[in-house]
């Protein structure tokens, strides 16, 4: 497994050289190139004027915030330097907290960490056994491409796994979803609706997490390599029965 950043863990007066790693694992997703359609011929990506039609140059391409309507102010490289942020190489810790204080909602790409070097093995390893024993996750920053961004480091398999964090006013309010409505269910209908989850409770091991489309899609890439004729499936509408009408 091939690092793609290298820095440090801070807290306190505590600093541990680290590796971070993709997590995800890429090659489990399939990715299509855009070719001609006589020639079969690959297409390039070109940058256009939207206004002119000419194509342009990087070097012709420069960073614009729009500020009212089809008004823009252009910002150069040189303001972007402007931002002082703190080092690109640090992972600062902020503070642990407990798990459940932190909403699914902000939880974004996780990446795994590990130490750099056996010198901080040892202080890895602690820090990673602690996070675990107290049931704690550090909460922290570091800069990535220019930009402050929050991180959730949390013990994972004997290492720890780091989350790129959403800020939380990013995330739109739940009030905002049309059509929610207050139910008032009788103690008898939350009885029967409860027996229905109980019969399917079960672990999350238990539970197939298997992407079939990848694999449909898969197997109709292979038959068509292999000149082979392709069985569609037809797809059945479902029908909408609410959980009394189930439990009934």
């Amino acid at each position: 497994m091939r690092a793609i950043w290298k820095g440090h863990i801070q807290f306190s007066l505590v600093t541990i050289p680290v590796r971070i790693y993709n997590a995800i694992d890429t090659g489990q997703t399939i990715s299509f190139n855009l070719l001609s359609k006589d020639g079969h011929n690959p297409v390039s990506y070109e940058k256009k004027d939207k206004v002119t039609g000419q194509t342009l140059k990087t070097e012709d391409i420069v960073k614009g915030y729009q500020y009212e309507p089809g008004q823009y102010v252009i910002i150069e490289q040189e303001d972007l330097n402007k931002v002082k942020l703190k080092s690109e190489k640090v992972i600062e810790i902020e503070g642990f907290v407990d798990s459940s204080e932190v909403h699914p909602t902000l939880y974004e790409t996780p990446y795994y960490i590990g130490p750099d070097g056996d010198v901080s093995a040892k202080t890895y390893g602690l820090l990673s056994q602690t996070l675990k024993e107290s049931g704690r996750i550090a909460v922290g920053k570091v800069v990535l491409r220019d930009r402050e961004t929050p991180v959730l480091l949390a013990p994972m398999d004997g290492g720890m796994v780091m989350y790129r964090l959403r800020y939380p006013n990013e995330v739109r309010s739940m009030r905002e979803v049309p059509q929610l409505l207050e139910v008032k269910a009788d103690k008898e209908q939350l009885k029967l609706a409860k027996t229905l989850v109980d019969s399917m409770t079960t672990k999350f091991a238990n539970i197939e997490m298997k992407d079939h489309y990848y694999d449909a899609l898969k197997s109709i890439i292979d038959a068509k390599v292999a000149g082979k004729e392709i069985v569609t499936m037809s797809e059945e509408e479902p029908k909408v029965v609410d959980i009394m009408t189930a439990l009934k």
